[in-house]
């Protein structure tokens, strides 16, 4: 049995890679690949779609460990920002790192 902290560094880890994964592969939403590649449009949707995975995993894990809390509109806007903010490495490779 995983304790309470492994699971929440597992899930920190788990975010941090689903926020960048957009940003390092061409693929639209992993399956298929676009002729004239992705916009920024689309790793965006594919941002929230990886958040919206990501918080149906963190609430199994914390249904797994106890009672589900409920949340405020709060929990969901900090949460949003910190998964943006764990796709910041992402972002700065695709778009500003200058490639010699």
């Amino acid at each position: 049995m995983m304790t309470s902290s492994s699971l929440a560094w597992l899930l920190i880890v788990l975010a941090l890679v689903a926020a960048n994964l957009p940003f390092f592969t061409e693929r639209l939403f992993f399956v298929r690949r676009l002729a004239q590649g992705k916009s920024l449009a689309w790793r965006l949707a594919e941002m929230v779609l990886a958040y919206l995975v990501v918080g149906v995993i963190a609430m199994a894990l914390e249904q797994y460990l106890g009672k589900n809390t409920p949340q405020g509109w709060e929990f969901y806007a900090i949460t949003a920002a910190l998964f943006i903010t764990l796709a910041f490495p992402g972002f700065v490779y695709r778009y500003l790192y200058k490639r010699h």
